[in-house]
């Protein structure tokens, strides 16, 4: 999900389309809280480990 992110953001700055752009923050941040839970132990969608 935060790779998805970054390749969206790039795409979105290199166009210059703003959804993309946004779209691409949303989805870094949610990788990066599921990133987080996942790795000091907490469950994340029934998972013990995001990755």
């Amino acid at each position: 999900m935060i790779i998805l992110g970054v390749i969206l953001l790039i795409i979105g700055l290199v166009a210059g389309i703003s959804i993309l752009w946004t779209i691409g923050v949303i989805l870094v941040v949610i990788g990066a809280v599921l990133w987080i839970l996942g790795a000091i132990g907490h469950a994340v969608g029934g998972r013990r480990h995001y990755w």
